[in-house]
């Protein structure tokens, strides 16, 4: 069963001539190595040990969180909200906000 995006997509274990594997795959590494900079920050990377990237069957890039800890992936999920609140607060504020009053005025 593959969804919309191809992500549960068989791995690329075979590989068909013509699929752009190696651009998948670097595109993944870059993406899990931006994730595991971010969790090293936060100090859990030794939470997401299986951390890696792969690619499946259609060459689509895939990152793998691997085996964690429930309170490890409850963790992340607030994380996430939590950003993605922020995001929301921080344009909300500024929709009052106008272009001129964002400027800084010159010295």
């Amino acid at each position: 069963m593959t969804d919309r995006r191809g992500v549960v997509a068989k791995r690329a274990e075979d590989l068909i001539p013509g699929v752009p594997y190696v651009r998948g795959w670097a595109r993944a590494r870059r993406s899990a190595g931006t994730l595991a900079d971010q969790l090293v920050l936060l100090g859990l990377d030794s939470d997401f040990p299986g951390l890696m990237a792969d690619v499946n069957v259609s060459g689509d890039g895939l990152v793998q969180l691997g085996t964690v800890r429930p309170e490890a992936a409850e963790l992340l999920a607030e994380l996430i909200t939590a950003g993605l609140q922020a995001e929301l607060d921080g344009s909300e504020s500024e929709k009052g906000v106008s272009p001129r009053q964002r400027e800084t005025p010159a010295a």
